[in-house]
């Protein structure tokens, strides 16, 4: 029997918000939407429990892809459009790392789309922020992929004529497993979204709407301001009904195969005929309609809008392929591989 008196238990440190801020200064415009999804980031990590020394953030170019200086974990602030490259080599590489993509509307749904949706088709085991302000802030405010179609701005100065994406219907249409949509003005909602993404094991995708005060200011009031939050969008939580309002007197029915909204009395829709959210639901149906939704027809739908657990993702599938062919090889190490391609030169 081990002497109990010299057995060492290992111990972790706790970690805290405190050991993810950095000292350097954080240099976002004041009042921008970025400082509260940074502070919900931190927060949810704390909380997930995983090791400091195992996160890792990975960035493109853009506003939000600044991200990466402003948290004291790994970082790779890497070029336009192609995080999702970098992030999908890193988790590969070292498949028990925590790794998080941080990218923009433009970042990712322009110069960046084509990464973006084959990460998602992969099923790569990380977590991919959106930040979507509907415009590009870092090179001074022209139109994004996800502008409003008509709105003015300095490369569509009579209006933009395109109609914009939808992060949801992108994912979804690239088979991804996990989307989930926030604003920038609920912290704490923020950070249960972030911590149930972190969890998932394959690729996570979060919209968060947030706010550029200079260039898009106020772009999501329809739904953020207090007046009308209520009416505007509703939370999702998996197995709840979909009621909203601020009398909690509205719910999602379903009627003919299409979302409908329906006031609940007693004299007519009851709870009882409201949905109730599945977000584990392997059929994508009712998330690609939720994720659809818009006002002023529907509430914007929030919270994880689609979370299906047990998909294999790309990482686990690669491990799986290098195991066998390392059972079906004489080929061992780097000295046999030196050995099998060598010759002897007379």
């Amino acid at each position: 029997m081990a002497d109990e008196k010299n057995t060492k238990i290992e111990t972790r440190p706790v970690v805290t918000k405190n050991d993810y801020k950095v000292d350097n200064e954080v240099k976002w415009c004041a009042g921008c939407g970025n400082y509260a999804i940074l502070s919900a980031v931190q927060n949810a990590l704390v909380e997930s429990g995983t090791r400091k020394e195992d996160v890792v953030v990975v960035s493109g170019i853009g506003c939000s892809s600044r991200f990466p200086y402003y948290i004291n974990t790994y970082g790779f602030h890497g070029l336009h459009g192609r995080g999702a490259v970098i992030a999908s080599g890193i988790k590969i590489a070292n498949p028990k790392l925590d790794v998080w993509h941080i990218t923009g509307d433009g970042d990712c749904m322009a110069i960046g789309g084509n990464h973006f949706i084959h990460v998602i088709r992969r099923n790569v085991d990380m977590n991919i922020l959106i930040f979507n302000n509907k415009i590009y802030g870092l090179t001074k405010g022209q139109y994004s992929p996800t502008t409003p179609k008509g709105t003015v701005t300095k490369t569509s100065p009579d209006g933009t004529i395109e109609n914009p994406f939808k992060p949801g219907e992108l994912t979804m249409g690239a088979q991804g497993a996990f989307f989930a949509r926030v604003v920038d003005t609920e912290p704490k909602r923020m950070e249960q979204v972030f911590l149930e993404a972190s969890r998932h094991r394959g690729a996570s995708v979060v919209e968060i709407l947030q706010n550029c005060v200079i260039f898009s200011n106020k772009i999501h009031s329809l739904i953020t301001r207090k007046d009308v939050r209520d009416d505007n969008q509703i939370f999702l939580e998996h197995g709840k009904p979909m009621i909203f309002g601020k009398n909690k007197d509205k719910g999602i029915i379903m009627k003919d195969s299409r979302l409908k909204v329906a006031r609940i009395s007693k004299y007519g829709i009851s709870e009882n005929d409201v949905l109730i959210h599945d977000a584990r639901d392997p059929d994508d149906t009712t998330h690609y309609m939720l994720v659809r939704m818009t006002l002023p027809d529907f509430p914007l739908a929030t919270g994880v809008i689609r979370n299906c657990p047990g998909v294999s993702n790309y990482g686990m599938l690669l491990e799986e392929q290098m195991e066998k062919a390392k059972e079906n090889t004489k080929i061992k190490n780097v000295i046999d591989l030196i050995k099998e391609n060598s010759w002897i030169v007379k």
